[in-house]
């Protein structure tokens, strides 16, 4: 194919270092690809995601994939809808990186050493709930910004300590500035934290054909469990939920992979798959965990279906737990963010070269 594949991505570093490498993917397959970037109203206002609305990392970005201005999008797909968007193929997946939270605190600190009223910055609630279960003592403040200013606060002394995502950090390759991961004991991340969503046009075959060398079905079918998980529980990408699916024999994929390997894709007739998932209440107050099995090689339909079978399970099992009260409750107000030392001005739509 002699056509350059426009790979559509947002312009921070982690976004561009994310589609780079679905990018440097295609063309290690044999295809021509370039980055576009898109400016998304996420990456100019930095009030809590919460309150600027769900999706504001994906629709413009999809808008611009409809236009025609990207050939191909890539979301991290945790900040994607639960419901299919008919005007696009069904996503790729590439194989997914480690889905854990971590804490950056000064000092080296960890949960267990921070001191009591710790200043601790995060704004999702998901993440404010777990903490405040953890360690109702510490002192919780929301941010916004780009990894780089978040961890910023720390080294400044304007916090003890922030959190952020494991993925975010191993693909910027900044990782071991992290003091401690959460264990799936501690906190749980939002469900396809760590995975990477490839979107192209449903009317774009040659894009679609292009997309298989990144797809990785074990990746999918851990995620496929989550997001039916988030979807039955009717809660949004900003809800106090967490879930993470392991598939045994299936470890996390190097940073920056360079397509899809045929022999680690696919599912082993004996893998267990297992899918944990919590509930908590704003405050920390109450937290509903439960946590399942199954083998998804031996469902009659699939490994897909297996997964979402067992994402429904769990979900019922929550919702009769009384999921939906937790999450219905108002999130207690927070105070305004921290505002980024640096331009929150994104950059321009340009070409790479």
């Amino acid at each position: 194919m002699s056509r350059i594949l426009k790979v559509g991505t947002r312009g921070s570093t982690l976004a561009t270092t994310q589609a780079g490498h679905v990018r440097d993917a295609l063309i290690a397959a044999g295809y021509q690809a370039e980055l576009v970037i898109v400016q998304t109203k996420g990456d100019v206002v930095m009030a809590p995601v919460e309150r600027i609305g769900v999706g504001v990392f994906t629709l413009e970005l999809r808008a611009a994939l409809e236009r025609g201005d990207c050939d191909i999008a890539v979301h991290s797909y945790k900040d994607l809808p639960t419901a299919r968007d008919e005007r696009f193929a069904p996503i790729a997946v590439p194989p997914r990186v480690d889905p854990s939270d971590v804490l950056i605190a000064r000092d080296g600190l960890t949960m267990a050493t921070l001191p009591e009223g710790a200043r601790v910055g995060t704004s999702a609630p998901r993440r404010r709930s777990q903490l405040a279960a953890l360690r109702p003592d510490l002192d919780l403040h929301p941010l916004r910004g780009n990894i780089d200013t978040r961890m910023g606060y720390v080294t400044s002394g304007d916090l003890d300590a922030v959190v952020l995502a494991a993925a975010g950090l191993d693909r910027t390759r900044v990782g071991e500035r992290a003091t401690h991961r959460f264990g799936i004991d501690e906190m749980l991340p939002a469900p396809a934290q760590g995975a990477l969503a490839v979107e192209a046009r449903a009317d774009d075959p040659d894009a679609i054909a292009a997309l298989v060398v990144v797809d990785h079905l074990p990746t999918r079918v851990r995620i496929a469990a989550e997001r039916r998980l988030l979807a039955d529980l009717e809660a949004g990408c900003t809800a106090p939920v967490g879930a993470r699916a392991e598939l045994s024999g299936i470890g996390p994929a190097d940073s920056a992979f360079a397509g899809t390997d045929p022999a680690t894709d696919r599912v082993a007739a004996d893998a267990e798959l297992t899918l944990h998932a919590v509930v908590a209440a704003h405050d920390g107050s109450t937290v509903l965990r439960t946590h399942g099995t199954t083998v998804p090689a031996e469902h009659p339909d699939g490994p897909l279906a297996a997964a979402e079978e067992l994402g429904r399970t769990l979900a019922a099992e929550l919702l009769d737990r009384g999921a939906r009260d937790l999450m219905s409750d108002e999130s207690p107000e927070q105070r305004d963010p921290l505002v980024p030392r640096e331009s929150t001005t994104a950059p321009p739509t340009v070409r790479d070269s």
